[in-house]
């Protein structure tokens, strides 16, 4: 198989004569190290937003006071009366589900370099010409704040992730003001320190088709997310899993849940306290997966180092050397640190 041809993985997926994985897409998952979901040390953190929104103080504060244990250590929970209608998120996946129906060569109108800033992008694996396994995705990713850019196909695809962007920003806001305050901090303090008012937030879809062999390839290896905090959701098959102690347990949600990732940067900040979660996407051999990330992050000039007043409160020492956010993500996209912690790169 010639890799630096291949544009999408949706007609390999669907040739009649597949029953096995292309060696370029050879990946073996090891079902030793997936957790039992059944374990009540599995079960994954519930957050009732709510609560955040509008329930009493005292409801408030115990949400809060909960996010300290699962911040440290899970970095991953799952947000629950969010208040974005389930309609708009069925609608969202929908226009997604469209897009990569869409013929060949119509998708490739979207292709675009690999800046950081580039306004859309859309291809498959992660970077065909140097990937060493192929990934069995195709994906696409649009800018969607502080400019907002869309898809102009399919045509019902910009009304929707307009919707839906500004209602799911408004979830990760409340979701960094809740995390602000269980540091001790006044509300505000992620987002002004992060100047998240001109913060990069991208809407990213994933399309994992049917695999034969879903063990002996990837969706996406284990990684953390470069940003703060990243939204997910997708249609109704599963394929998402979280590392937590040392074991891989695959992620089910309630249905028009937000799976909600901490990432780098909350790590950074947070001096270490706060968890960047580690995970990946598997696959299945029954239906495809959708899935609609919304990574929200820093502006791109802001320089992210940890938090003077933490490691004022705390007496500490910054364990991470400052860098600017526009260059983290180049590091992370450099290739040089395949399934590997960026963040290991700028320890102090």
């Amino acid at each position: 198989m010639d890799t630096l041809k291949v544009t999408s993985i949706k007609p390999l997926a669907e040739s009649p004569a597949l029953n096995s994985v292309p060696s370029a897409y050879a990946f073996n998952i090891n079902p030793n190290e997936e957790a039992d979901p059944n374990d009540p040390e599995f079960e994954i953190p519930i957050v009732d937003m709510s609560l955040l929104i509008s329930g009493s103080p005292d409801q408030r504060l115990k949400i809060i006071h909960d996010l300290v244990k699962i911040c440290q250590e899970w970095g991953f929970f799952i947000a629950i009366n969010h208040g974005v209608p389930e309609s708009l998120m069925n609608a969202m996946i929908d226009a997604c589900h469209g897009f990569f129906t869409l013929p060949d060569e119509e998708k490739q109108e979207f292709k675009s370099g690999n800046d950081v800033l580039e306004m859309f992008k859309y291809g498959t694996s992660y970077n065909p010409a140097t990937d060493k396994v192929l990934l069995w995705r195709d994906f696409f990713k649009v800018r969607v704040h502080p400019e907002f850019y869309s898809l102009y196909k399919p045509s019902c695809f910009s009304e929707m992730s307009m919707e839906f962007s500004k209602r799911s920003r408004e979830v990760a806001l409340e979701i960094t003001r809740a995390i602000s305050e269980s540091m001790g901090l006044e509300p505000n303090y992620i987002h002004d320190a992060m100047n998240m008012d001109r913060g990069l937030q991208m809407l990213a879809a994933n399309y994992y088709p049917p695999c034969p062999q879903p063990e002996h390839a990837i969706g996406i290896p284990h990684h953390t997310d470069h940003g703060l905090v990243t939204l997910l959701i997708q249609n109704e098959m599963n394929g998402l899993q979280v590392e937590y102690n040392g074991k891989w347990l695959t992620v089910d949600g309630p249905t028009n849940c937000f799976f909600v990732n901490l990432a780098d940067q909350m790590q950074i900040l947070t001096n270490g306290k706060y968890k960047s979660v580690m995970h990946r996407a598997t696959l299945n051999n029954k239906a495809a997966r959708i899935s609609i990330a919304i990574p929200h992050g820093p502006s791109v000039d802001t320089i992210i180092s940890p938090a003077p007043e933490l490691m004022e409160k705390e007496g500490e020492a910054p364990k991470y050397l400052a860098m600017n956010y526009k260059e983290y993500i180049q590091l992370q996209r450099s290739g040089k640190i395949y399934m590997k912690y960026t963040f290991d790169h700028i320890r102090a």
